[in-house]
């Protein structure tokens, strides 16, 4: 599989907002769901007031080999409609896709009806593009004989570019920029502050304090609403492999065990929550990209676990952790990838791990130097973690690893917090190292489904 090129990667000097870290969707992928839906949906936008006679989709790489398991036909179907991930009810897309597949047609852009047969226009190329793995490629035929074609690329975390675009350097000038970690705690210390404090700094280049506070305050809410959403939910999660969910049936064994002194009562809980969420996801439901939906449990699991078992956690701690969390994720885009089709899992459990441990750190008053060991240690244990799903569906392993993911970060963020700070492997390098592993990691252990537990365990 080839490498992606350089113009596909976040510009190392582009800034990167808190709203683009956490972003609303559906499940159950962010870079094969999310980021389709709104590719579709940007190019049904564009054609809307032209006069499209038909429509042909292709889907490349990755989004082919894995795209039936990750519900990316559906995500282009919805998107195709002018639907976007945050706006879309998750309970209205089944009856929207069958209306579609019925009458073989579809209203593009919500507007303009056109024929359009899922089983012909919807095509799935299992060869990779050489921009990147996650590839789209849509094409317009206008009634008067003419033909456009648009390609975008689904580059992880929800986010798309289309082809032959950098991606943008927002237009704003931050008060203290950083593209490093060392950077990161040379202006943490030249100011005297917190990396919550530097980031917050940051985003009133975007927003006032109040806006952001309210941002922060309404990704809690969501990642709280998906936790309870996958306690409340029993049955089988879709695709086949009759996965059973399992967290209400544990919900239900902690409340009735009751509250107990027994340390692992609270690893039984974290795994409850970040299980919740991921069953949720898997589901189709509405979770938060953090930094993606494969990876969505992690930061809601440390995050109830600082609300519920921290003596004097508090709202604006548990917004702290949120903004460092952010502010390590920036690193990731940054200098590196959270796509899975790039990295494996490590880009994305991985980086959640790291992510949730700076952030857990920073709510329990780490410095700068504890919460960024803090992250270096969450990733550095995740170095090399493949992303093999059976039968392409975001499931198994996906599910049980957000719950491993949560409890390392926890480890990690009090293994930070017993030292000063100063420590061997640096952040930056070893988000390089996850770069390199990524780079020369095999393909079918990138979100092909070609390789590891895809391929040695039986599909029921």
């Amino acid at each position: 599989m080839p490498s992606a090129s350089v113009s596909i990667r976040a510009n190392i000097d582009r800034p990167i907002s808190v709203v683009e870290l956490f972003t609303i969707g559906i499940g159950p992928s962010s870079s094969h769901t999310v980021g389709p839906m709104r590719a579709a949906r940007a190019f049904a936008g564009s054609m809307a007031d032209r006069d499209v006679a038909h429509v042909t989709v292709t889907l490349h790489g990755s989004l082919a080999l894995t795209g039936r398991g990750h519900a990316t036909d559906v995500a282009v179907l919805v998107g195709l409609s002018g639907w976007e991930p945050e706006k879309i009810d998750p309970d209205m897309i089944a009856g929207l896709v069958a209306a579609i597949r019925e009458t073989r047609s579809l209203d593009l852009d919500g507007v303009l009806p056109i024929v359009f047969d899922p089983d012909a226009d919807l095509i799935f190329d299992y060869g990779f593009l050489p921009g990147h793995p996650n590839g789209l490629t849509f094409v317009a035929d206008f009634a008067d004989g003419s033909q456009e074609t648009r390609r975008y690329y689904s580059i992880g975390g929800g986010a798309i570019i289309e082809n032959g675009q950098e991606v943008s350097r927002a237009n704003v000038e931050l008060p203290f920029p950083f593209s490093s970690g060392e950077r990161m705690l040379e202006l943490c210390a030249a100011q005297d502050c917190s990396i919550a404090d530097l980031e917050r700094a940051n985003e009133a280049a975007w927003r006032s304090p109040a806006e952001t506070d309210a941002f922060l305050d309404s990704v809690r809410e969501a990642m709280c609403a998906s936790i309870r959403r996958g306690i409340a939910t029993d049955g089988i999660l879709p695709g086949g492999l009759k996965v059973p969910r399992r967290a209400k049936g544990l919900h239900d064994k902690l409340v009735e065990r009751g509250p107990r002194s027994d340390p692992s009562a609270v690893f039984d809980w974290v795994s409850l929550w970040a299980l919740a969420v991921n069953e949720e996801n898997a589901g189709g439901g509405r979770v938060v990209t953090a930094p993606t939906n494969g990876a969505a449990g992690v930061i809601p699991a440390v995050l109830r676990y600082y609300e519920t078992f921290v003596h004097g956690a508090t709202r604006d701690g548990s917004r702290d952790l949120l903004l460092t969390a952010s502010a390590i994720g920036s690193l990731y885009k940054k200098r590196a990838s959270i796509s899975a089709a790039e990295m494996g899992c490590q880009g994305e459990v991985g980086v959640a791990c790291s992510m949730a441990a700076a952030g857990l750190a920073a709510a329990l008053g780490g410095t700068p130097p504890q919460v960024e060991n803090a992250a270096e240690i969450g990733m550095e244990h995740n170095l090399g973690l493949t992303c093999d799903p059976i039968g392409g569906l975001v499931q198994i392993p996906c599910i049980e690893r957000n719950t491993m993911g949560a409890i390392k970060a926890i480890n990690a963020a009090y293994l930070a917090l017993h030292g000063d700070g100063s420590h061997v492997v640096s952040l930056d390098a070893v988000i390089e190292t996850m770069r390199q592993t990524g780079e020369d990691m095999r393909s079918k252990y990138k979100e092909t489904s070609q390789g590891g537990l895809a391929v040695n365990v039986v599909e029921c």
